[in-house]
């Protein structure tokens, strides 16, 4: 049995891809800085048969976050796929006027040495596997930057081309590196974009295992005349 990992666990789209990669045979590890959380959307998805457990990290703590993998990848077995889509702090979208340099330090660690760290801890395990999915949840801005949420949209964007040189490196080894794209908000009772339709939607690219980044709905119209 092996595990999918889950970076950001949180009650929105985190539990609904737990329960979806729990379902289908998964143990499921939840990673996040709260372990009550933790215990709260393990005891849930337990209520559906699925084997999970909380592991404490922060995504801006390298250390936190190899530790917990390392320890999830013991307890559970093997990480065949890790979600990376922890919700980022309201004060990454600066206006980019309001900006400083200094202002990017978190939003960089947050979306570039986050991932990193994640996969640099995990795919050792996938190689031993030969097969893997890395799955990278982001919104709109890392492919349309907004001036009003500088740090979001410039971190993204390296995110971006981080999780896209991954998958042209890794897909001879049979490790799948996905992007998905949620250009607006996460809505229950949406037709695409509710916690269970993304879900769905994840479980699916990691099966199609084709292509690099995939939208949840089009893209709107833009509003402040960028491409």
């Amino acid at each position: 049995m092996t595990t999918f990992a889950l970076v950001g666990a949180g009650p929105g789209l985190g539990l609904a891809a737990a329960r979806r990669f729990g379902q289908a045979g998964h143990r499921v590890a939840l990673l996040s800085r709260s372990a009550q959380h933790q215990d709260n959307l393990a005891a849930e998805l337990a209520r559906d048969n699925i084997h999970a457990r909380g592991f404490t990290a922060d995504v801006l703590d390298p250390a936190s976050l190899t530790a917990a993998l390392q320890e999830a990848a013991d307890t559970l077995g093997p990480v065949e796929i890790l979600q990376f889509s922890p919700v980022p702090r309201s004060d990454f979208m600066k206006p980019v006027l309001d900006t400083t340099a200094a202002d990017l330090d978190d939003p960089l660690a947050f979306s570039v040495k986050g991932p990193l760290t994640c996969v640099n801890t995990v795919l050792p395990g996938m190689r031993e596997l030969g097969r893997g999915t890395l799955l990278f949840v982001n919104g709109g801005s890392a492919v349309r930057p907004k001036a009003s949420v500088a740090g979001t949209s410039i971190a993204f964007a390296a995110e971006s081309a981080y999780a896209q040189m991954l998958h042209t490196t890794l897909a001879p080894e049979s490790i799948h590196v996905t992007q998905l794209i949620v250009p607006g908000a996460i809505s229950p009772g949406s037709a695409t974009s509710s916690p269970e339709a993304l879900a769905d939607l994840l479980y699916g690219l990691h099966n199609d295992r084709k292509g690099f980044r995939h939208y949840a709905e089009p893209m709107p119209d833009p509003q402040d005349g960028t491409p």
